[in-house]
């Protein structure tokens, strides 16, 4: 590691242990009402970020992983502690990614696009089928001793260790590989580089993140049914976010959870009905003139101003 990234390790570090404490401010239990959906948004979307940011593959399968991750928990507690559930969610999400990506990480562009987006409609369905025609009821209660408090640090300490592994991943051949196949596909198969391989690796990380998170959030909601679980506008929110915040960054994701988060949080408190409409004009907004995100926009600036005083110190 270089001295500036021992320093970005310990600045890292340090805010993480900082916000900790969180729970332990006045009137916590509005903070973590607020906090919580945030934190949930920062992994999910840095986790997102991690694939379809160096591959350029944009995956609305987001809903589908969580949902898994969501909806095993109430049977999975039956038979074993809460802890042991959580890899076994994350095993779930990145089996469920393999099998996708298997299928689909041929295909590029709008038909990738269509196949995710119909991925958690097709389980909330097969799921919905199942328990209407054999087990009796559409949802299942979760019955577990988890605070919001311990459901925060869970999140927290997933943040933080979705941050290691894209680190670790952005220094590792597989990093590599991926950078390359985001560049030109063609070119990275005549380098050698096994690119459907590379790409449902990939897949299962951002898969496994995600329907852990589906886990740990669940708690929180006492009841869960497939509606709930598959819900897709977690997979457009995840995307809005990490293209407000930027996708070549590791930190651009969480620039765009933070403020999008607190934003939504209003909009669906005030304009519960008109959820889908904003969803779908903010999704425009980023696209279109913030494209670069929110950290490129700064990385240019920074640049720019770097640029001129260079030129200012030689004139």
């Amino acid at each position: 590691m270089t001295r500036k990234e021992v320093i970005y390790a310990v600045l890292v570090l340090a805010a993480f242990a900082v916000l900790a404490f969180i729970p332990s401010l006045p009137n916590s239990a509005a903070v973590l009402s607020l906090v919580i959906p945030i934190t949930m948004y920062t992994v999910l979307a840095t986790s997102w970020a991690l694939f379809s940011g160096p591959t350029h593959y944009i995956s609305l399968a987001t809903a589908a992983f969580y949902g898994v991750g969501a909806y095993m928990m109430a049977p999975a507690l039956e038979v074993m502690p809460y802890w042991m559930v959580l890899p076994i969610a994350a095993l779930s999400g990145a089996l469920l990614a393999a099998l996708v990506g298997a299928m689909t990480l041929r295909l590029s562009g709008v038909y990738f696009v269509i196949f995710t987006l119909g991925l958690a409609e097709m389980v909330r369905q097969v799921i919905t089928w199942y328990q209407n025609n054999f087990a009796g009821t559409r949802g299942n209660y979760v019955f577990v001793d988890i605070n919001d408090a311990q459901i925060y640090w869970q999140l927290l300490a997933l943040a933080l260790l979705v941050y290691l592994v894209g680190w670790l991943i952005n220094r590792s051949r597989l990093g590599f590989a991926i950078r390359i196949i985001g560049n030109d596909e063609l070119v990275a198969r005549h380098s050698g580089i096994n690119t459907a391989r590379a790409k449902i690796l990939l897949f299962m990380v951002s898969g496994a993140f995600a329907a852990v998170v589906g886990a740990v959030m669940t708690p929180r909601f006492v009841y869960i049914e497939p509606a709930m679980a598959f819900n897709p506008e977690v997979s457009f929110l995840v995307v809005i976010m990490a293209l407000l915040g930027g996708v070549h960054r590791l930190w651009g994701p969480l620039v765009g959870a933070i403020p999008f988060a607190l934003t939504w949080e209003v909009i669906a408190s005030n304009f519960p009905a008109q959820t889908v409409l904003l969803m779908g004009i903010a999704f425009l907004l980023v696209v279109y003139y913030i494209p670069s995100g929110v950290a490129g926009i700064m990385e240019k600036v920074y640049f720019r101003a770097r640029q001129q005083r260079r030129e200012v110190s030689h004139g």
